[in-house]
């Protein structure tokens, strides 16, 4: 008990200043008053302040708890402020009460299980093999020349020394693989989410032993998808800029249309002057188009030697005009600090450079969050059993909560309208110390499932509850063959509007994890990814498209158009193919692919990310930074 005091006598020094202390006498009385003297100290600065008195809601209002050394009902909570409903004490010993899931395999489920580990363990070979991959960039040649001939330090390398320590979310790294015009690994960039002096901040680096840092339309794709997740979360934005411009065979596909290339400079600006940062480190070449990046950022880092700014080169201006001019001389970091002005900062090193990018991000003077929760309970079944729980075919789907059991803190789960529309489960829990609403699949969305999911979407919006989107759509069409099957599909597609319209207009932070398939309507109403998921990640074993490979010929039937088995086959072979998690990641449909046993840790940065929210301490109505 002496040690438990301790521990809250650490959290109350914390809280209230280190000349307070906590005894075991120290009752809620006496927490009421401080912290109603600290809110009445912030009126002016909480507008939505209520000090009128409320009782505590829980699960069991009959629950007895040790708080602070004392034995306490929750009955005798009576006169707790209104602010202290959403108090992350409160919240956390609230929650402490949800219900325990069960978790438990049985021995029915045992042949499912050994099934879907099997398919599980294929798809993870696939997974790692393509890591390494696309951890090798463009080959050993590429990577010589890129580090002996130019030294230069590899994009991975770089990261490294901008980055903190610590956790870092790496997005769509399949991207590129496959396409038609071959294969670029990693689309040519890496882009993710990393700390940076601090901050959470978006980068998006060139990795020029990819076909020499050339632009391909995957590439565009990938920063602009980058950059929109910036927008969305309002996040810091650092660009390590070393590319050779758009590959010109291509160009149809990166120029000329609204999300091509273009498009990035737009996004710079557009984010510049809502006064999300916008910071450029320029490490290599700049030409063509890409020059535009760093002279448009907020503040811009270039490397001496190493770094050009220049729409034409060397090769092009004796071309156009006969002069010989060096690389240096035409666009060099000594050329544009002192006479373009263009760049802000001068480095003579890589290391320099980065280290000038990190002190940038430490002056941009946001407030940020306290500390994010470490106390949270772990689950308490493996999460290395999630391979066994991930459906190889539809057929092939476990109970739903069993998923859950393996992602919630201390697997507690506290289900809304459990005994409505069972097909479709919804209630809060905590992930990593976060308080989050969950909709999740439990087979086909019937029409009770389509209402009670839109009214818990609308609950979690009303109260500012991120949403986790559990996807596992069933592979099929229904067939209408009578007038009351009609009727009931019908209403059926009625309430899946309803839930649809609700997700749609839903202002919250939502996450989708596809863990089986994603096919058909029924994907929308469970945010697929027309529907703006701040994140959305698949499992290996996910399959996305408007039908299962193996349901091709049913929909057929239906459209009448029915093919001799010769076009069956090739059919189901192209969409065994095209609706893979590997091919839609390879197409950055999503932003990657993660093995179920990340699931928890993955949601957990994305929750870290949203509490970020930066704000500036003055001047709110913010304009674009103009350059010279």
């Amino acid at each position: 008990m002496s040690s438990e005091l301790a521990a809250r006598s650490r959290w109350f020094t914390g809280r209230f200043g280190s000349r307070s202390r906590l005894t075991s006498s120290f009752g809620f009385k006496e927490y009421q008053k401080m912290q109603q003297e600290s809110c009445n100290g912030n009126k002016r600065g909480q507008p939505n302040y209520a000090a009128d008195v409320r009782r505590l809601w829980t699960a069991n209002t009959c629950l007895k708890i040790r708080f602070l050394g004392k034995t306490i009902l929750w009955m005798k909570i009576l006169c707790f402020p209104h602010n202290l409903m959403f108090n992350s004490l409160v919240r956390t010993y609230l929650t402490k009460a949800y219900p325990v899931l069960n978790g438990k395999l049985q021995p029915i489920h045992q042949h499912v299980f050994e099934s879907n580990l099997q398919n599980s363990m294929i798809h993870s070979k696939r997974y790692l093999e393509l890591m390494k991959q696309v951890q090798k960039g463009g080959g050993e040649k590429a990577i010589l020349r890129h580090t002996q001939r130019n030294r230069k330090l590899l994009v991975r390398d770089r990261l490294r020394l901008l980055l903190d320590k610590g956790e870092i979310l790496e997005l769509s790294p399949f991207a590129g693989l496959g396409m038609p015009y071959g294969d670029i690994p990693a689309a040519g960039c890496l882009t993710g989410i990393g700390k940076v002096s601090g901050v959470w901040c978006v980068f998006i680096a060139n990795d020029a032993t990819v076909k020499g840092g050339t632009v391909y339309p995957v590439a565009v794709k990938k920063q602009l998808r980058a950059q929109d997740i910036a927008i969305q979360n309002r996040l810091p934005c650092i660009y390590l800029v070393d590319s050779g411009g758009a590959f010109l065979p291509l160009q149809a596909d990166i120029f000329p249309d609204k999300n091509h290339g273009g498009r990035t400079f737009y996004n710079e600006a557009i984010m510049s002057a809502t006064g999300i940062p916008q910071v450029a480190v320029v490490c290599g070449s700049c030409t063509a188009g890409g020059a535009y990046i760093p002279t448009m950022a907020d503040e811009t880092v270039m490397v001496d030697k190493i770094g050009t700014i220049f729409l034409a080169g060397p090769p092009l201006v004796k071309a156009a005009t006969g002069e010989d001019s060096s690389p240096e001389d035409l666009g060099g970091a000594t050329m544009h600090a002192k006479v373009s002005g263009c760049i802000d900062h001068f480095a003579a090193t890589e290391e320099e450079a980065y280290k000038c990018a990190r002190n940038i991000i430490a002056t941009l003077n946001l407030e940020l969050p306290p500390n994010m929760p470490t106390d949270f309970e772990e689950p308490l079944y493996a999460a290395e059993e999630l391979n066994g729980l991930a459906p190889r075919d539809y057929a092939y789907t476990l109970d739903i909560k069993l998923v859950l059991s393996r992602l919630t803190d201390g697997s507690k789960f506290l289900e809304f309208k459990a005994l409505f529309g069972t097909t479709l489960i919804t209630g809060f829990a905590q992930i990593k110390g976060h308080l989050v609403g969950i909709v999740a699949n439990n087979g086909e969305l019937t029409h009770n499932a389509s209402l009670k999911g839109s009214h818990f979407v609308q609950l979690c919006d009303q109260r500012n509850i991120p949403i986790i989107f559990l996807q596992n759509t069933r592979p099929n069409v229904t067939v209408t063959r009578t007038l009351s099957k009609a009727v009931a599909v019908t209403n059926q597609l009625k309430a899946q509007g309803s839930m649809i319209a609700s997700v749609a207009c839903a202002t919250v932070p939502k996450i989708t994890i596809v863990i089986g398939g994603c096919y058909g309507g029924e994907s929308f109403a469970m945010c697929g990814r027309s529907f703006d998921p701040n994140f959305l990640f698949l499992w290996p074993n996910a399959r996305i498209g408007l039908v299962s490979p193996n349901h091709c010929s049913e929909f057929l039937e239906i459209d009448g158009n029915i093919q001799d088995e010769a076009q069956l086959k090739t059919m189901k072979e192209m969409l065994e193919d095209e609706t893979s998690a590997f091919h839609s990641t390879s197409r950055i449909w999503d932003d990657g692919v993660i093995l179920p046993a990340d699931t928890r840790t993955v949601i957990g940065q994305c929750l870290n990310i949203f509490k970020q929210e930066p704000r500036f301490h003055s001047h709110p109505e913010r304009q674009v930074t103009l350059r010279i």
